[in-house]
């Protein structure tokens, strides 16, 4: 998959006329990238909790709590297109051990429960209508079975990863399965020693392009909280021992991480992961929030959004991801630095056309494939002075770079001029850049030119976009 990505390389680099650029460190697979892009999924916690009002059910439930009185995952669907969002993640089995579809391997599903006479089947409805919409389908299926008579032992684990099996060829493709870590007592009394690689190496026989999520990937990683929000410092790249599977790197990753594992961040737009009546979702500028501090922060954002009982997303929630959506293009739907004309420098402050291997305008376009990067190996004190055509009032910074050929920045900051002030005035400073960075100043600048300064990278750096908003 990365050779196919790769090959997109070449093909822009003769259309320059110009080499095509080596990748540096590990770079994100097609279904990586692709992911990566998505910027914005729903998560989706549906099960016996949704009635029982718990979080984590103990397995105990009897079948029949399961009642959905008006299940609709078309709702669902239409309620994610419309937010922005590019997929739904279903959780089809959590830690209580109930199947929302009717598997072969458990007697704790739909087929037991009186719902649509035991003849239902959750996961097909919710696969079907994200494919009717161009939506992608993920599945979550918990590990930890709080069910299963087996729990506990090896005879466990063929039978999970039989389920896996199970799930993947009847429902998908999927573009991600998620793994959540925990890891209880079942039934017996006894906890499981999982055998990951039997069920990786299950998803990976059944879809090779699904992206697999865990604490430590392997397509994914946990970003170490629920609060929504990755490090100011956050590398797409981890090191993963044999065996290891949690991390105390899920917010920043790795700077010399020798595998691609982006970071995912999972949130739930209510306080509890499963619909709770008192409960209530959280409000436009929290969720705002939110997203400058997970997509702004080189991560993608999962945003949990639990339907209620009678199978439906609620109208305070869909009103409030409307509100999101809306925002966000008010914010970004103007891009202020179109018709800029940008110069690259280095520390001598000279400045040629024939410094850049691939143009500056590549900044400003809105071609993903397109980018900029200098002739010379420099990786440090590299200015982009960005000349507006008028003075105009910005807050916002939005910088991109071409991790297809991996990720490279490692400190940059921002300045500008003002008045007679010709030599830039610092204004705001960052780290790590990676598939996306959103900087907030701290107060809004009106001014004709801006600079960015790459004091340190780790290779040359290649930049794909460069954008500005007013807030």
């Amino acid at each position: 998959m990365k050779k196919t990505l790769l090959a997109i390389v070449p093909l822009l680099a003769a259309a320059c006329s110009a080499p095509a650029p080596e990748p540096y460190g590990p770079v994100p697979s097609a279904a990586q990238l692709a992911w990566q892009r998505m910027e914005i999924n729903m998560f989706c916690h549906f099960g016996p909790n949704t009635f029982t009002g718990a979080e984590w059910g103990d397995g105990k439930e009897r079948e029949e709590v399961f009642s959905p009185t008006a299940l609709d995952c078309s709702q669902w669907a239409d309620v994610a297109a419309q937010a922005g969002m590019g997929g739904i993640i279903l959780t089809a089995k959590h830690h209580d051990g109930f199947c929302l579809w009717p598997s072969a391997y458990s007697t704790h599903t739909v087929a037991q429960s009186p719902w649509r006479d035991g003849r239902g089947d959750v996961l097909r409805e919710f696969t079907d209508a994200c494919r009717e919409r161009g939506l992608k389908a993920g599945v979550y299926i918990s590990p930890w079975d709080r069910n299963h008579p087996t729990y506990g032992t090896q005879e466990y684990n063929t039978l999970f990863a039989n389920t896996l099996r199970e799930v993947h060829t009847t429902y998908g493709p999927f573009f991600e399965q998620w793994f959540d870590g925990a890891c209880g007592e079942g039934p017996n009394g006894k906890r499981q020693q999982y055998d990951w690689p039997l069920f990786e190496g299950t998803v990976t026989g059944v879809n090779p392009h699904c992206v697999m999520f865990s604490d430590v990937g392997p397509g994914c990683r946990w970003v170490g909280n629920e609060e929504g929000h990755a490090g100011e410092t956050n590398w797409s790249r981890l090191h993963v021992s044999e065996g290891q599977r949690t991390t105390e790197k899920g917010g920043s990753g790795d700077i010399d991480g020798d595998q691609w594992i982006p970071a995912e961040v999972d949130v739930s737009i209510r306080p509890g992961w499963f619909w709770h009546a008192d409960e209530h979702p959280k409000t436009v500028a929290e969720l705002m929030e939110i997203y400058y501090n997970s997509v702004g922060r080189n991560g993608l954002l999962l945003l949990n959004v639990p339907p209620d009982s009678r199978g439906r997303i609620s109208a305070e929630d869909s009103s409030v991801l409307m509100a999101f959506r809306a925002e966000r293009d008010r914010i970004f739907g103007h891009d202020l630095a179109q018709g800029a004309t940008i110069k690259a420098y280095l520390g001598d402050g000279v400045w040629t056309e024939a410094r850049s291997l691939y143009p500056t305008e590549n900044l400003t376009d809105t071609a993903y494939h397109s980018f900029w990067m200098l002739k010379s190996k420099d990786t440090s004190d590299i200015t982009l002075e960005i000349q507006l055509p008028e003075e105009r009032e910005i807050d916002i910074v939005v910088l991109q770079e071409y991790i297809p050929l991996g990720q490279r920045v490692a400190k940059f900051s921002i300045s500008y001029s003002f008045g007679d002030n010709k030599g830039g005035s610092w204004i705001a400073s960052g780290t790590t850049i990676g598939y996306k960075r959103i900087i907030r100043l701290p107060h809004p600048i009106r001014t004709r030119t801006l600079y960015l300064n790459i004091e340190s990278a780790l290779a040359p750096p290649i930049l794909n976009r460069v954008a500005l908003y007013r807030s």
